[in-house]
């Protein structure tokens, strides 16, 4: 459910930027790692078509903004068009994302799809929703970038989105996996890409209060999946408080895979290592004499 929200008061729909200092120093951080997250993964070419999903959050208001900033300063042209999926969930305030994007000149569209209702019928009792629920969204939002010629979909998660993911998966789903920052979707038709993928939450929060984007608050029925994650971002941000370059090494970690350190047959093959195998084959009378000099030294002892 979505916390009630009064239609347009207290947001300003196109504040006046920031001027101070500070703003411009995390301006300046966001954009760096956006554009290197672009650059590394090669996530947006000459001609693309971005779809950005954008649900009303801090997350999705800042991708938009910062990939919008790129745009005009780039020096290769692409299109951003602005998506939000209207999933007809009770309180939902559908006014503030398209005033929003009108009255700061940003192409979008609203897909309207009630799959709260189709989650909520084919969800078990008993049974948590977020499973039938990111199938349907993923699925909607998906075939409608196929509808529009997107050539890329940008998701909002940032570096703490995709190192939870990592310890959700390892903890409770006995996998090595998280969110990589660019992915071919199971169906093979979108390339997703998730140009935040370098950038901390808490850098994201200070952003979009320095912006004052209109944040549509959301109070979404937990879980166990949203309360392991929420365990787990718990625990990233007290090791965050103390010890502050532990963050940094686990995502660089991500980014440093040894296969054949791991244990992966799938990912690595064992059995072909005794024919890699380099053998020294030394001259056999040397390898005797050696052999006896050692016998002797234990012989001494």
């Amino acid at each position: 459910m979505y916390a009630p929200v009064e239609s347009n008061q207290g947001f300003n729909f196109k504040p006046e930027l920031p001027t101070s200092s500070a703003y411009y120093r995390l301006l300046k951080k966001l954009r760096r790692q956006v554009g290197h997250a672009i650059r590394d993964y090669n996530m947006i070419e000459d001609g693309d078509k971005v779809m950005v999903c954008v649900s009303g959050g801090k997350d999705s208001y800042t991708l938009l903004d910062i990939l919008l900033q790129f745009k005009r300063i780039a020096p290769i042209n692409f299109d951003i068009v602005a998506v939000n999926l209207d999933q007809k969930q009770p309180g939902f305030p559908e006014d503030v994302l398209p005033r929003y994007m009108e009255e700061n000149n940003i192409p979008y569209y609203i897909l309207e799809k009630d799959t709260y209702t189709i989650t909520k019928r084919l969800t078990p009792e008993g049974k948590t929703y977020c499973a039938v629920c990111s199938r349907l969204r993923r699925g909607s939002l998906y075939g409608f970038a196929q509808e529009i010629g997107a050539t890329k979909v940008a998701l909002g998660h940032h570096r703490d989105d995709i190192m939870a993911t990592f310890f959700l998966n390892l903890f409770h789903g006995g996998s090595l996996k998280a969110m990589p920052p660019k992915l071919l979707s199971s169906d093979k038709k979108n390339i997703l890409i998730r140009p935040l993928a370098y950038v901390e939450e808490k850098d994201i929060i200070k952003y979009a209060e320095l912006r004052q984007f209109p944040i549509i608050p959301c109070n979404l029925c937990g879980s166990q999946e949203n309360l392991q994650r929420a365990i787990i971002n718990d625990m990233l941000r007290e090791w965050d408080k103390q010890h502050p370059k532990r963050l940094h090494s686990i995502f660089g970690a991500l980014q440093n895979v040894s296969p054949s350190q791991l244990a992966d047959r799938e990912l690595f093959d064992f059995e072909a290592l005794d024919g890699q195998r380099e053998f020294d084959m030394k001259d056999p009378e040397e390898m005797k004499n050696r052999l006896d000099v050692v016998n002797l030294s234990f012989a001494a002892e």
